[in-house]
């Protein structure tokens, strides 16, 4: 009878991996993940996440149910400092605040991409101040937050490579609200957009008539949910025409990244987010000094001659 396969043989070390392809696979997952436990399996792994090139894309999305015991303000503060300056592409969910925007701004002039999603409490004031110090922007989401019209009016001015925009919100077919101020925004200072979405707007046709007129290079049009838009004749004809990728206010959601359930309000309150923001989403500074340290660059090598790891309490 033949013995049983060594293991060692039937599975690889990941630890023989070269590193490039080491990278690789880790950078597909996100940055809380990393800094919380994937950092922490092994030495090699641990050095690997030292190198400011693994920390050009800072992915903080979540679920908005994180474990209280993360600060992850903190976290993405860490991970943008390790990036020495490479970051290019950041995306932050429910936890933006202003002083970690412009921390982000004041770290990172080389930023391409920014997404921004239930960021509730950034105001209008800092977008406006830190988008003077990203020039180089190319992307930018912005999704269920309380910006407005003046945000995208100094977005659009100081970040003229600006390609791609979304600005997405809760839609809604009650009360009836018709609103241009931030379709006019775009089409006045945005002239360079290829790609527009702008879910649950409440542009009417004249915003998408400007929309059309000040960006002349539009490929990419998504109106789902902007139900003050009708798209008919001489509009209609110019959207086919002008727009490769065109979205219609009644057109499916499956493929939307969010909760598109309507939201019928009942009464005239204009916005939603402004009702949630105060309480639901607010973060008190007790949070802050919770929690574990995982930022410190001053671990103590604790692993054994394997390479791991003996105890997660030794990296505290």
């Amino acid at each position: 009878m033949e013995p049983p396969p060594d293991l060692a043989d039937e599975f690889p070390n990941w630890l023989e991996l070269p590193r490039d392809v080491t990278a690789s696979i880790l950078l597909r997952l996100g940055a809380v993940e990393i800094l919380t436990s994937v950092q922490m399996v092994c030495s090699p792994w641990r050095n690997l996440f030292k190198d400011p090139s693994m920390w050009r894309a800072v992915d903080m999305r979540n679920s908005g149910d994180w474990d209280p015991s993360y600060d992850l303000e903190r976290m993405c503060r860490h991970a943008v400092d390790r990036s020495c300056g490479q970051l290019v592409d950041i995306s932050v969910e429910y936890f933006g605040t202003d002083e970690l925007l412009r921390h982000i701004a004041d770290s990172s002039s080389q930023l391409k991409r920014l997404r921004l999603v239930h960021c509730y409490i950034i105001s209008d004031e800092v977008l406006s101040e830190v988008a003077a110090k990203l020039p180089l922007l190319e992307e930018l989401a912005i999704s269920h937050c309380s910006l407005s019209k003046e945000a995208l009016k100094a977005v659009g001015r100081c970040c003229p490579l600006l390609k791609s925009l979304k600005f997405n919100h809760k839609g809604y077919r009650t009360p009836h609200i018709e609103c241009d101020e931030e379709a006019l925004a775009i089409a006045e200072n945005m002239p360079g957009l290829h790609r527009l979405q702008i879910f649950g707007n409440k542009l009417t046709n004249d915003g998408v008539q400007a929309i059309l007129d000040g960006c002349p290079h539009l490929e990419s049009l998504d109106l789902r949910q902007c139900f003050n838009v009708t798209l008919a004749r001489n509009l209609g004809r110019r959207c086919a025409e002008q727009i490769k990728d065109l979205r219609h206010p009644h057109d499916s959601t499956d493929d939307y990244e969010f909760d598109a359930e309507l939201i019928d309000y009942g009464s005239f309150d204009d916005d939603y987010e402004s009702r949630h923001s105060s309480d639901e989403f607010s973060f008190s500074d007790g949070n802050h000094d919770r929690g574990i340290d995982l930022f410190s660059d001053e671990f103590s090598d604790a692993s054994n001659s394997d390479g791991y790891y003996n105890d997660y309490d030794d990296l505290i």
